[in-house]
């Protein structure tokens, strides 16, 4: 029996592949487990941190997944999250998802996983604010000495955000628009598709124009 599934990555703004898979690898994995007859119809890239829940990019997938009645396909679990709440919302919303590392894990196993990921993360945390009181202690200044160089890897962190949002989005509008849709009927049609904007919100034709002007430029 055929079986449909949409993939979902996520790198980080800081560093892509810190964690030890990268974006590539991560498609590969994904790749690698996918078998006839299986189909990938849909791929959605996020390009944050992991401990933000704000996803539009997941969303979007998750969205994609229900109307297809897809599953939803991971290289690694900890590309969707280290909070036990956000992977408990995620099994709520009905879609079905899979991990390549752990393809026979059950909801249980998630959970636990889930909350073992989230208790290191609060380690760590821990750890690194007690290491910077000791240094403030002993007269170590704290702060950030380039304040401008770290403005500037910000702003390139948004725009390659940006750049992700419209790659992925960019050719499912130029199919819109092709087919005589204006920008306002391409927006309404994205949001009766479920399908959020960047930031998690209703698509307006101010947006659906920002996108294409991106994309073209890329």
């Amino acid at each position: 029996m055929d079986q449909n599934f949409v993939a979902y990555y996520r790198v980080s703004t800081k560093k892509q592949g810190a964690s030890g898979l990268g974006l590539d690898a991560q498609r590969k994995a994904v790749a690698a487990f996918l078998t006839a007859p299986s189909s990938l119809i849909a791929e959605f890239t996020e390009v944050e941190s992991g401990k933000k829940n704000n996803r539009p990019e997941l969303q979007a997938a998750l969205a994609l997944s229900r109307s297809r009645k897809a599953t939803l396909v991971i290289a690694r679990l900890d590309r969707l999250a280290r909070n036990v709440a956000f992977i408990a919302n995620l099994m709520e919303s009905g879609v079905e998802f899979v991990a390549v590392d752990m393809p026979h894990a059950n909801r249980f196993t998630l959970h636990i996983l889930a909350a073992v990921a989230e208790h290191e993360r609060e380690m760590i945390s821990k750890r690194t604010k007690a290491a910077l009181a000791i240094a403030k202690e002993r007269g170590v200044k704290l702060g950030n000495p380039r304040p401008k160089r770290a403005l500037a890897k910000a702003r390139a962190a948004v725009i390659g955000g940006a750049n992700a949002f419209s790659s992925t989005h960019a050719p499912l509008i130029r199919e819109l628009c092709d087919k005589g849709l204006s920008l306002r009927a391409v927006a309404r049609e994205l949001n009766l598709r479920n399908i959020p904007t960047a930031r998690g919100r209703q698509w307006q034709a101010v947006q659906v124009q920002n996108v294409l002007k991106r994309s073209a430029t890329a």
